[in-house]
C-alpha cells in the first residue's frame, strides 16, 4: 500500500496538533495507557491536559504548548496509509514547515473560527505551492468558540477562497470542527446540523492519489550501480510508469536508449509506478550520472540555462543579486546566480514591493542564471520545485514558473562511438560555468602609471567573488614570452601582437585576462583586440609624466634621462593615446580605491554581458 502524506498547517495556537491528535485517537491509532500516561504528566508538571501533547515530541513543546519541529506520524485507514505530518506555524519555525511539506501530496489547513485567517495562514498559503503541495483541505476549527455561527464560517470560508485564488492552492474541502472534542474529525458532529459535507477524514479519503500515473514520466537519477558487467540505473520514478521495452530520452544531454530490465527485490516483470524506488538497464553503454533525467522520448522536461522562479528565503543572511547559490531539483545540483529580484510578495496584499536582495522569511520572484544546464518543467510538474543550498545549509527553495532561455541540446542516439564521445566545451559552455564570459582587459599607459597595480587589485576582487581572472603582466611577459624583442618600434608591435593572442586564448577559456603592459603604440594595440575580437576592453590608465616620475621605485625614468636606458617610453621614445579608449583612469585624480571601483564596474558589465 503506497503512503498518501499530508502536511498539516496555519497559523500559530489554531490547533494543528489538537486536529492530528484526534484525527489519530479516533482512528485507533494510541494506545489505551498512552492518554493515561499524558493526563498524569501534566497532573505532575499542574498544567491542563492538551490531546496535542500526544504529537509535540520536545519538552520544550510541551511547556510553551508550541510545535517547533515537523513531527510525522504514519497511520492506515479502511482505504490507504497516510503519513501525516504536523508541521510549525510559528514565524520562527517557518524553516520546519517547508522540509515538512516537501512530498505532501496535499495540505490540511487549519484556520481558527474566532480568529480567521492569519499571517501565517497566508504565509503557508504561499508556501505550500512553493514546495509542490496545490490542493488543501480547509479545518475551520473552535467552531464551539462562536456557537457554531454558520454565517461566520461562511465568511471565513470566502477569505480562504480569496486568500487561495492568490496563491494557486485549490480548495477541496472547508469543513467545520472542534478538534478538542472530536467534532466533524473522524465522526459527523450532532452540533452542526446545517453543515452536510464531508468529515475531515471523509475529505482526506476523497483525495485522487492516481495523479503521479498520469503524469509524465521523470525519473531523477540518483545513482548508477556497477553489477558484474551491468549497469543499474537507481531513483525514484516521481511521474508515470516504466517498463522494459520503453526507450528512454536522458537529459541534458538528450541521450536515448531502451530498458532492458527492470531491477527490483523481490524481481518481478511488472512495470514501475509513479513513487516506486528500483532501478533498471539499458541496451546502450551512454553515459549517464547522478542528477540526470529520463523521460519519456514523447515527453521530455526543459533543459534551460535561465529561468524565472518564485522563491522562499529561509536563511539569516539576506540573499544578493549576484550571489552564487546551488539549486536542488530532483537529484541534480546546479551553481546558479541570482541575476534579478523582480520583487518582494507582500503577505498581507501579495502585491509585489522592489527589493535589490532577499531578508529572511522573504517570497519574491527572481531569474536564476545556471553556470551548469537546469533539467527542469515549469509549475505545477515534478521537477518544477527546487531547494538552494548557501554552502551545505538549506537557504530556501521555490518553484520554477517560466523558462528565460531555452539551452540547445544535440539528441545522440547511435550506439557508435560517436554517441560516447562528449563534444566540444564551447566558449558558451565556458561562460555559463563560471558565470561570466572570457574578455581580455587591456591596461595601457606609461610606465608607472598604475597599471599592474590596478590590475592585481581587480584580479583579487573578482577572484573572491568567484570570478576566474589572471593578470598578464607586461615585465613577465618580456622575461619570457618576449625575451628575444627588444625596444624598437617594431619589436614593441610585435610583443602587443604575441601578448594580444595569448590573452585572446585566455579569454577564450573564459578568463578575464588583465594585461598590463605599456603598449605605447596604437598599431601593437589595434593588433591585440583583433585578435580578442568584441571580448576587448581598452583601458587607458591615465597619469602625467611627473607623476609617473615620483612613483619609479625602480629609478627607470632617472635613468632613461641619464641615458643608461635607451628608448624608454615617455623619455626618449613616444606613447601615443588611446584616441577612443573604453574606459579611462586618471591615476592622478582618482586614488588606487576610486580606480579599482571604476575598473571593476566596467569589467563586470562587459563580462556579464553574454
Amino acid at each position: 500500500m503506497k503512503t498518501f502524506a499530508v502536511v498539516f498547517t496555519g497559523h500559530v495556537d489554531h490547533g494543528k496538533s489538537t486536529l492530528v491528535a484526534r484525527l489519530l485517537l479516533d482512528t485507533g491509532y494510541f494506545t489505551d495507557g498512552k492518554l493515561a500516561e499524558l493526563e498524569a504528566a501534566a497532573q505532575r508538571r499542574g498544567v491542563p491536559l492538551e490531546i496535542s501533547f500526544l504529537l509535540d515530541s520536545f519538552q520544550v513543546e510541551r511547556d510553551q504548548a508550541v510545535t517547533i519541529d515537523a513531527t510525522r506520524i504514519w497511520f492506515s485507514s479502511a482505504t490507504r496509509r497516510y503519513a501525516i505530518i504536523d508541521a510549525p506555524g510559528h514565524r520562527e519555525f517557518v524553516r520546519h514547515m517547508v522540509s515538512g511539506a516537501a512530498d505532501a501530496l496535499a495540505a490540511v489547513v487549519v484556520v481558527d473560527a474566532v480568529e480567521g485567517i492569519g499571517e501565517q495562514t497566508r504565509r503557508h498559503a504561499l508556501l505550500l505551492p512553493l514546495v509542490g503541495v496545490t490542493r488543501a483541505i480547509v479545518a475551520i476549527n473552535k467552531m464551539d468558540a462562536i456557537g457554531f455561527d454558520a454565517a461566520r464560517y461562511a465568511r471565513i470560508v470566502a477569505d480562504v477562497r480569496a486568500v487561495f485564488g492568490q496563491t494557486g492552492l485549490e480548495l477541496v474541502a472547508a469543513v467545520p470542527t472542534v478538534a478538542r472534542d472530536g467534532d466533524n474529525v473522524v465522526t459527523r458532529s450532532a452540533r452542526i446540523p446545517w453543515y452536510d459535507g464531508p468529515t475531515l477524514l471523509g475529505a482526506l479519503e476523497a483525495l485522487d492519489e492516481r495523479a503521479a500515473l498520469h503524469a509524465p514520466v521523470r525519473f531523477p537519477v540518483h545513482d548508477v550501480y556497477r553489477r558484474d558487467d551491468e549497469r543499474i540505473l537507481v531513483g525514484n520514478l516521481d511521474g508515470g510508469r516504466v517498463e522494459a521495452g520503453m526507450t528512454l530520452v536522458f537529459s541534458p544531454t538528450r541521450d536515448s536508449a531502451r530498458v532492458t530490465r527492470i531491477v527490483r527485490f523481490p524481481e518481478s516483470g511488472l512495470p514501475a509506478l509513479a513513487g516506486e524506488a528500483f532501478g533498471f538497464t539499458l541496451d546502450q553503454p551512454i553515459f549517464i550520472g547522478p542528477g540526470d533525467v529520463a523521460s519519456d522520448e514523447r515527453d521530455v522536461p526543459h533543459v534551460a540555462d535561465a529561468l524565472d522562479a518564485t522563491i522562499f528565503w529561509l536563511d539569516r543572511a539576506p540573499l544578493e543579486i549576484g550571489e552564487h547559490v546551488r539549486m536542488r531539483c530532483g537529484t541534480r545540483d546546479v551553481t546558479a546566480v541570482v541575476d534579478r529580484i523582480g520583487g518582494v510578495i507582500d503577505i498581507e496584499t501579495f502585491y509585489e514591493r522592489p527589493a535589490s536582495s532577499l531578508l529572511r522569511n522573504d517570497i519574491a520572484q527572481v531569474t536564476l542564471r545556471g553556470l551548469q544546464p537546469f533539467v527542469v518543467d515549469p509549475h505545477p510538474a515534478q521537477l518544477s520545485r527546487f531547494a538552494l543550498y548557501r554552502g551545505d545549509a538549506v537557504g530556501g527553495g521555490g518553484i520554477v514558473r517560466t523558462i528565460v532561455a531555452e539551452r540547445a541540446t544535440r539528441r545522440r542516439s547511435s550506439p557508435d562511438v560517436a554517441s560516447l564521445v562528449a563534444p566540444g566545451v564551447s566558449a558558451a559552455d565556458r561562460s555559463r560555468r563560471y558565470g561570466h564570459r572570457g574578455i581580455v582587459v587591456w591596461l595601457t599607459g606609461l610606465p608607472s602609471a598604475g597599471k599592474s597595480t590596478l590590475a592585481a587589485r581587480a584580479a583579487a576582487a573578482l577572484f573572491a567573488d568567484g570570478w576566474f581572472a589572471y593578470v598578464l603582466d607586461g615585465d613577465t611577459l618580456r622575461s619570457g614570452l618576449s625575451g628575444d624583442l627588444g625596444f624598437s618600434a617594431a619589436d614593441r608591435i610585435e610583443n602587443a601582437r604575441r601578448v594580444g593572442e595569448v590573452a585572446a586564448l585566455f579569454a577564450d577559456a573564459g578568463c578575464i585576462a588583465l594585461v598590463a603592459v605599456v603598449s605605447p603604440l596604437r598599431e601593437g594595440r589595434a593588433l591585440a583586440r583583433a585578435a580578442a575580437t568584441e571580448a576587448f576592453v581598452e583601458v587607458f590608465v591615465k597619469a602625467d609624466l611627473a607623476t609617473c616620475e615620483l612613483r619609479d621605485t625602480k629609478g627607470l625614468y632617472r635613468r632613461a634621462r641619464e641615458r643608461d636606458v635607451a628608448a624608454f617610453t615617455g623619455i626618449s621614445a613616444d606613447y601615443e593615446e588611446p584616441l577612443a579608449p573604453d574606459l579611462v583612469i586618471d591615476t592622478t585624480r582618482s586614488d588606487v580605491a576610486a580606480s579599482t571601483v571604476a575598473l571593476l564596474e566596467r569589467i563586470r558589465s562587459v563580462a556579464r554581458a553574454f
